[in-house]
């Protein structure tokens, strides 16, 4: 039982790693990104609906990341180009990926509740649990020894410091943005093609806010960010687990206590880290050039 425990911790916490990775390039150039949820419910049907039809996870997988890319190059255009407010752009961005994904599973299958089931052998069956922790590292290394890691550094840190270098900080933000969109939807595409056989209305369920949960958690580094993962995964498989568990005098847990784990561990650690943890400096703030 440990071991599936274990097992069931490591898949569950997959998709909000890519996610979480994903955030932390955004907020880490000063873009805040709490557009995660919606980036990663379009890459999740994307990537369904394209592995259905080519027989392919891989081919699915790249075209829930491009569908991502492309919301995010939405959301990039909103923030930073037309210097929107980023916490409203993103809700927005949320709420857009909720009804279309329903509205075009209604124009593709005449339904609004999900795609088509993909066959076992059509799925993944452990690479994107693999490839979490590989981008966890490729990511320390990139942020922590590249020219690129230290411009996106800056941006977010510094930016009067990296334009006064003649680095454009709104390219290095876009390039953040799409690079957050991308990870996003490899998350969200481990969901549909990884986790489940096939997209469901709202499958994310919150996994876009539990993702920038385990950023703060994780105080905008990869390792810790993937750590603070694993905690929420383990709240998920212990909320499988307790399915169907009996309590005193021999009555089943409430469904609706099991279901709502995860976010009452989510609530904690925000009011726990929220405080302790300090944001780039530079988050959240439109860049003009002087």
């Amino acid at each position: 039982m440990t071991r599936q425990l274990i097992e069931s911790t490591l898949r569950a916490s997959t998709p909000l790693i890519f996610a979480a990775l994903g955030g932390m390039f955004s907020e880490r150039s000063g873009v805040i990104n709490i557009a995660l949820e919606g980036l990663m419910l379009i890459g999740a049907f994307a990537a369904a609906v394209i592995t259905f039809i080519s027989h392919s996870p891989w081919l699915g997988t790249a075209g829930g990341m491009g569908a991502a890319v492309l919301m995010a190059g939405l959301y990039a255009l909103f923030v930073i180009g037309l210097r929107a407010n980023q916490i409203v752009a993103g809700t927005a961005i949320n709420m857009l990926a909720l009804g279309l994904t329903p509205f075009l599973c209604k124009v593709l299958y005449d339904v609004t509740g999900q795609t088509p089931a993909i066959p076992l052998g059509e799925r993944f069956q452990s690479a994107p649990l693999y490839m979490s922790w590989v981008m966890v590292g490729l990511c320390w290394f990139w942020l922590k020894y590249t020219r690129g890691g230290l411009w996106v550094s800056f941006a977010g840190e510094h930016p009067e410091a990296l334009d006064a270098a003649g680095i454009r900080v709104n390219r290095v933000r876009w390039a953040a943005v799409l690079m957050s969109g991308a990870l996003a939807g490899l998350g969200g595409a481990s969901l549909s093609v990884f986790l489940a056989s096939s997209f469901s209305r709202n499958m994310t369920a919150g996994r876009g806010f539990m993702a920038l949960a385990a950023l703060i958690f994780g105080k905008w580094k990869p390792v810790p960010t993937a750590i603070a993962c694993l905690l929420f995964g383990f709240a998920e498989a212990v909320q499988i687990r307790l399915q169907g568990v009996s309590l005193w005098g021999g009555r089943p847990m409430p469904v609706q206590f099991i279901q709502i784990l995860p976010y009452v561990v989510t609530i904690l650690v925000l009011a726990g880290f929220v405080g302790r943890s300090r944001p780039p400096k530079a988050a959240g703030t439109v860049f003009r050039r002087a």
